[in-house]
């Protein structure tokens, strides 16, 4: 018999002996609630997810999937190991939350009593922090290749900004969001992006790994300017105002570049994503700073399993400051990637930890509480790869050395952190004044 047949006849038997299942969950008053907790940040019309639960016969359609899903632990998509660092909005579901969604699936799935549905959630509109106070679109719609992973790079239209300008948010607004997986954000101050632009023929430009913008110890500045993580998109990410008396820096006439990692499902069409700006309303008192903990000089030799360690900074610094964000990110052979904070004293503090790593489930985590770094602690990220013939994501046939790149062929041990300083010793704090 089909699976989703005997799945139909469970619902069945579930409304032909209620009494029976008393004590089993129910649709409308536990699983619709952990639908819309864990699940429709994906599973909603429009976006990446496959399929659609708005409904009770959606969950009973998909219960056979679901369950599979749920079991294996591939579903909901949260990467970081409980307990190694604490964050907002996680999509894991607890042990309870699993156990309640496979009883109900076990038990016929009955529907319960319909006043106990929860109200439905309002919707926010296409920009749930309210209107920007800039949106910038990508200039021309771009189509990615069926079937692949692209990863594209577009040059935004100027800002016109002519001085230091101060953020409290941005948020993106992918334009086809069943295409889009991911978006990053990014300033540019060197021209780089724009000379790329367009070089090909088509929108933008192809990016796979980052942007192209120089990001290296040699000008170290770049990096602390860059937005990265600190601004993006993900399926079922949700933008967030940073606190009172922290703001994002965007440098005067810098071009902000996004770049959109596109996984089309099936089909695919035109995309012109656009990003929203909100300016800082109050007094700002500290700058965020992405810090790349990052190892741009290692080796990893064909059938080989092996770590490679990244540390920043190179030597302890006496200056004390605050973790609020962390974004982790190899590429295909990676396999687990951990972060460390080490302080002077040799006492470490968990930051994050991703014992299965897959490079389409990735992006920037927000700690719950900031994590303290006291002066002289030093971040270390640990990135183990397996470059064997038994890793299915190998790219590599036959096996090659691999080492740091921007190609898919390639690989990254790197780790941004989106920090404040107690003392910033780069910022002049009299002349940081409210924006707007």
């Amino acid at each position: 018999m089909p699976l989703r047949s005997a799945t139909r006849l469970l619902l069945l038997a579930a409304s032909v002996f209620p009494a029976a299942l008393a004590q089993t969950p129910t649709y409308a008053s536990e699983v619709s609630r952990i639908i819309e907790a864990k699940c429709h940040t994906c599973h909603r019309d429009g976006d990446i997810a496959p399929f659609a639960l708005n409904s009770y016969e959606d969950a009973v359609t998909w219960a056979p999937d679901i369950q599979t899903a749920i079991s294996s632990g591939v579903m909901p998509p949260w990467k970081p190991v409980a307990g190694y660092g604490e964050f907002q909005d996680s999509l894991a579901l607890t042990d309870a939350q699993k156990q309640t969604f496979l009883a109900w699936i076990a038990n016929g799935m009955p529907y319960g009593d319909r006043k106990l549905l929860p109200h439905p959630q309002q919707d926010p509109g296409p920009w749930p922090l309210g209107t920007p106070d800039v949106t910038l679109q990508v200039p021309k719609p771009f189509t990615p290749a069926r079937g692949i992973d692209v990863y594209r790079c577009f040059v935004l239209p100027a800002t016109n900004f002519t001085e230091n300008t101060w953020l409290k948010a941005i948020d993106i607004r992918p334009g086809n969001r069943p295409l889009v997986h991911h978006v990053l954000v990014y300033q540019d101050t060197t021209g780089t992006a724009a000379a790329m632009d367009g070089q090909d023929g088509q929108p933008g430009y192809t990016c796979f790994g980052g942007p192209g913008i120089p990001i290296d110890y040699t000008n170290i500045y770049n990096a602390l300017d860059e937005l990265g993580g600190t601004a993006g998109w993900a399926p079922g990410a949700r933008p967030h105002f940073l606190s009172d008396g922290i703001g994002i820096l965007v440098r005067p006439n810098a071009r902000i570049v996004i770049q959109v990692h596109y996984h089309p499902n099936g089909a695919t069409g035109p995309d012109q994503t656009t990003l929203g700006m909100y300016f800082a309303t109050s007094q700002i008192k500290k700058r965020l700073y992405q810090i790349p903990v990052v190892n741009m000089n290692f080796e990893i030799p064909p059938n080989t399993v092996q770590d490679v360690v990244a540390t920043f900074p190179p030597v302890p610094l006496p200056i004390s400051a605050e973790a609020i964000t962390i974004f982790p990110h190899m590429h295909l052979l990676g396999t687990h990637i951990k972060a460390d904070l080490i302080d002077q004293n040799n006492n470490v503090t968990p930051m994050i930890y991703e014992d299965d790593w897959q490079f389409n489930w990735q992006g920037e985590y927000l700690y719950q509480t900031p994590i303290p770094i006291p002066a002289n602690s030093t971040v270390k990220v640990t990135c183990t790869f397996d470059n064997t013939a038994n890793n299915p994501n190998n790219p590599n046939n036959p096996l090659t050395t691999v080492g740091w790149g921007e190609l898919t062929t390639d690989e990254m041990c790197l780790a941004f952190v989106g920090v404040t300083l107690d003392n910033d010793p780069f910022t002049i704090l009299n002349t940081i004044q409210p924006v707007r």
